[in-house]
């Protein structure tokens, strides 16, 4: 018998597209990366770096993400984008402020919409999997490509979680603890000393954190890796990631409901009715209902549970879930 997670992998992966073999490195029409960059760092140079090499003589976008939230993801849009264009001058015209472009998939709808025909997306390399898996699996459905790349920027993901090298995490966790001299080890030359403490500030501000006063938040919401035992002790109590919560992907930006928890994962489905798994790391909780029931007002035994889970269960999507897994166990 397959376990859950086998189950999980089989049925987000056997929908790519039959026939289409594995793109090949070589030139594209188009070439993206779709990333937090939140906030920008000396690491997100070298990935755009990346991204124009990929590029050669093609075009080349960078797609910040929209996401917007005071721990994981506190600088705006607009913000964020600005202070990018700031520090990465020889990539600033690349740097795209596009509302519309809330997820990966967006991205490469627009990319199709501009005529292209083949797409590179450079991605750090723990994501580079995951991201082959969707692209290909919704192409000829979101949109028509010929070929899609997806090509690694290398051991480490500088928009990631990680805490051997100067990313974003390492930066929010600076801030969080009124660091400024770590803070500015990780940010570029190119920005000088009274703009990175601008920034520095700005993120302060956005994380609702008194400049003077080391903040006393938890970790494991900042920047989950430097406390993975915090997460995983909130997540197993039940006091993030529910069934029911909304939450969003941070490698990909899709937003979805939660159907299933796991050990370390959750299988959500977006509004649209696409099912994605995500590691609890990789996830921020979202703060919009879809279902128009406020997660504090879903209790076990109360009225506005029951009618929660009425809506769930007419879900097409999680009915058909719900069925295979039944008849994979005999049931």
């Amino acid at each position: 018998m397959k376990s859950f997670t086998a189950f999980i992998t089989e049925a987000i992966t056997s929908q790519t597209v039959k026939g289409q073999s594995k793109p090949k490195n070589g030139d594209a029409d188009m070439t993206v990366a779709f990333g937090r960059f939140n906030p920008p760092t000396t690491g997100h140079e070298k990935l755009l770096n990346k991204v124009q090499q990929v590029a050669g003589k093609g075009n080349y976008e960078i797609y910040p993400s929209r996401s917007n939230d005071p721990k994981k993801n506190p600088l705006d849009p607009e913000t964020k984008i600005g202070y990018m264009q700031q520090m990465f001058p020889q990539h600033a015209k690349r740097i795209m402020n596009d509302p519309n472009a809330k997820t990966i998939f967006d991205v490469l709808k627009g990319a199709n919409a501009k005529g292209a025909r083949s797409v590179n997306i450079v991605v750090g390399q723990d994501r580079q999997k995951e991201f082959e898996n969707l692209a290909n699996k919704y192409n000829k459905d979101l949109y028509d490509f010929d070929r899609i790349n997806v090509v690694s920027a290398g051991d480490r993901d500088p928009d990631g979680e990680g805490v051997s090298a100067m990313s974003a995490s390492k930066l929010r966790k600076a801030a969080a603890d009124n660091d400024f001299t770590t803070f500015r080890s990780g940010v570029p030359k190119t920005m000088n000393d009274q703009n990175a403490r601008n920034l520095f500030f700005a993120l302060q501000k956005a994380m609702r954190i008194k400049k003077q006063q080391k903040q006393q938040n938890e970790m494991w919401q900042i920047a989950p890796k430097f406390d993975w035992r915090g997460l995983r002790e909130n997540y197993m109590n039940g006091n993030v990631f529910r069934v029911g919560d909304i939450v969003e992907n941070d490698n990909t930006g899709l937003v979805g409901r939660i159907i299933r928890t796991g050990a370390n994962h959750i299988i959500a489905v977006t509004e649209s009715n696409m099912m994605f798994k995500s590691w609890i790391k990789d996830i921020t909780e979202k703060f919009t209902e879809i279902s128009g029931v406020p997660a504090s007002q879903r209790e076990i035994g109360t009225d506005a549970h029951r009618e929660y889970v009425q809506r769930l269960s007419h879900n097409p999507v999680i009915l058909n879930f719900i069925n295979k897994s039944r008849k994979k166990r005999g049931k």
